[in-house]
């Protein structure tokens, strides 16, 4: 099954202050295993960013001026979703955003599959830190690239971090590393692995001499 990792950055926190989106990532899997088919655009979002947003993703007003508007990527973005399952860390925060957009422009609400990765955290983790960062850390992932926040970094920090929630092992794209965990899991199968190594001519000639000492040493006694 084809699934979404989603993340977006946005000029502020509520829709109902008039924030808008910023930049939309989205990271496809299939079957658990990243297609590298993402989809990602930086927006103009026709208003200021808030200080405090500038202060997480630090994409200023300049920096956004001559970027697409949302109106002009909501049905390649429509397209890409369709029928899929979307992963979303804080889904309420996004959702609200990207329905907010939606709207805006005469689409309706999506209507997909959602899965909360925060609620999975929660449930599976109680009590704890579960923010990106935190479950990075628990799961011993690299989020170094992390300085601030990235919509497109996210979704593929958010990525491992699903495959790690819901207890699968990470997939890997470097098929050479994927040959060699298949060898590996082929020997596991068996109940004893071990490698043949064969004698030199050398080790052969003194075996035989040993032998035919060993031989003589046990018909004389």
């Amino acid at each position: 099954m084809k699934e979404i990792v989603l993340d977006t950055e946005t000029t502020g926190l509520s829709v109902k202050d008039g924030h808008r989106i910023v930049e939309i990532g989205c990271v496809e899997l299939d079957n658990l295993i990243p297609t590298k088919n993402n989809f990602h655009y930086y927006l103009n979002p026709e208003r200021k960013v808030s200080e405090k947003a500038l202060e997480v993703h630090g994409y200023t007003d300049e920096f956004l001026s001559d970027k697409k508007k949302f109106s002009e990527i909501a049905d390649e973005f429509l397209n890409f979703i369709r029928d899929k399952r979307l992963i979303i860390h804080n889904a309420d925060f996004d959702l609200s955003h990207l329905n907010n957009e939606l709207k805006k422009f005469g689409h309706e609400p999506l209507k997909n599959e959602i899965v909360d990765t925060i609620v999975l955290a929660r449930d599976k983790f109680p009590g704890s830190q579960i923010s990106l960062d935190a479950l990075c850390k628990r799961y011993k992932i690299d989020n170094s690239k992390r300085i601030r926040h990235s919509a497109l970094i996210d979704c593929e920090l958010l990525a491992k971090v699903y495959i790690n929630l819901i207890d699968q092992k990470e997939p890997t794209l470097d098929f050479q590393s994927q040959e060699k965990n298949e060898n590996d899991i082929n020997r596991k199968n068996h109940l004893y692995f071990k490698k043949i190594v064969q004698p030199s001519e050398y080790e052969k000639l003194n075996h035989a001499k040993y032998l035919k000492s060993s031989l003589k040493k046990n018909y004389f006694n």
